[in-house]
């Protein structure tokens, strides 16, 4: 009943100053709602990254051509061409924690068809290449292993290609000249979309990588790229040290030397950009805790106030038998109750600010429930730490001067 009481008093104190209250709630509602924001922000932001990554492949292995050097200056990531087709071969062949294999070779050019010429990267690829990138087919087929090994002259056109060229038709059965080479359009991949390096994955044309080799290249020997695919998200690491094994061997690599391929995995791609997004994140998140205790500062202040204006009342509870602890704990709700409303409205806020950039911006936000809950835990902290100095003030009037107050 006395709790009930207090809770009371507290509440006809703060309706009393209405406009005041409101305002000093101002600086939490904000600072609830910039926290709860920023992480929505943040860990929308992760996700997507790692939906884009797991979009590139099935538990996929980039493996790529070392950095060449010549008198002692870097040529730039992939100038070694030290990966070959009998590289992909051996990987293929030997490593059993791992279940699909594609080297790549890329021709960029001028393509025609239709009338119509686009610029487009052809990339030369194994027909495993759609299950290492998790690709599949709007429509018709892709090549299959005889007419890999025929070097038969068939292409797979992206989407962006196929509404290029062809806009206002199916380019199935359709011919195509790459390099002033006739090639005929077996399929038309399904849109990806951008990549997280900003590329428009469906400006891409894939043929067979013998064709790309020996028909469009003039027979050479070394590979761009190879993808492989570990055969579980488990197994990934130790599909890596495989490959690598495998592959120094065949490149003649004694103990000590340093490989010439570079291999990437998934999982460092996503630590790689998601730990720019964490420090971003971070970075916002000290600032929205300022904005926190910014609006603390303005409950101490106010409370202060407060204490100044009911001196008198404060004497007069005390001569009629009100404690000192009451008195304190009396401010001390007032205090919580200011700071834990401002938190409610900031978290109302916050959800209406995340619907609205997600609605309108197209962002991807997420609003976890503990962040909720941290935030209104924070604004009751707040409460209870800037409300404590003005309440244990109020506790130790003296009476007799209180009452004396004007």
């Amino acid at each position: 009943m006395k709790l009930l009481k207090l809770l009371d008093v507290a509440r006809q104190s703060l309706l009393k100053n209405k406009t005041r209250s409101a305002l000093t709630m101002f600086g939490i509602i904000i600072g609830v709602a910039a926290v709860i924001v920023m992480m929505a922000m943040g860990t929308g932001a992760q996700k997507n990254i790692e939906e884009r990554i797991s979009a590139m492949g099935t538990n996929l292995l980039m493996i790529r051509n070392g950095t060449n050097q010549r008198g002692g200056i870097s040529r730039g990531a992939g100038s070694m061409r030290s990966l070959t087709m009998e590289d992909a071969d051996a990987i293929r062949a030997e490593a059993d924690l791992v279940e699909a294999v594609s080297p790549t070779v890329s021709v960029s050019g001028q393509v025609i068809g239709a009338g119509q010429n686009w610029f487009t990267q052809t990339i030369g690829v194994h027909y495993d290449y759609l299950f290492n990138r998790s690709w599949d087919l709007f429509e018709g087929n892709m090549f299959s292993d005889s007419e890999l090994r025929a070097r038969s002259k068939v292409a797979v056109l992206g989407g962006t290609v196929a509404e290029n060229l062809f806009p206002d038709q199916s380019p199935i059965g359709l011919s195509i000249r790459i390099r002033n080479v006739p090639f005929k359009i077996i399929g038309v991949l399904d849109k990806k979309g951008q990549s997280n390096f900003g590329r428009d994955q469906d400006d891409v044309i894939l043929i067979p990588i013998t064709t790309a080799m020996f028909r469009l290249s003039g027979g050479r020997k070394w590979v761009n790229d190879i993808y492989a695919s570990a055969i579980s998200t488990d197994t990934a690491e130790a599909a890596e040290e495989q490959v690598t094994e495998i592959l120094r061997r065949k490149h003649k690599l004694v103990d000590g030397q340093d490989n010439d391929f570079n291999i990437r995995t998934q999982t460092e791609l996503t630590e790689m950009f998601t730990s720019t997004t964490q420090a971003l994140t971070q970075l916002l998140m000290w600032i929205a805790f300022v904005s926190l205790v910014v609006g603390g500062v303005g409950v101490m202040n106010i409370m202060l106030v407060s204490v100044t204006e009911r001196t008198r009342e404060i004497g007069v509870r005390v001569s009629v038998g009100a404690r000192g602890s009451d008195i304190m704990i009396q401010f001390l709700i007032e205090a919580v109750a200011l700071s834990l409303s401002g938190g409610m409205i900031g978290v109302l806020l916050s959800w209406g600010v995340a619907n609205f950039m997600q609605n309108s911006q197209g962002m991807t936000m997420i609003i976890e429930s503990w962040v909720v809950a941290a935030a209104l835990g924070v604004s009751v902290s707040i409460g209870l730490i800037f409300g404590l100095f003005p309440a244990y003030k109020a506790a130790q009037l003296d009476p007799i001067d209180a009452l004396r107050h004007e």
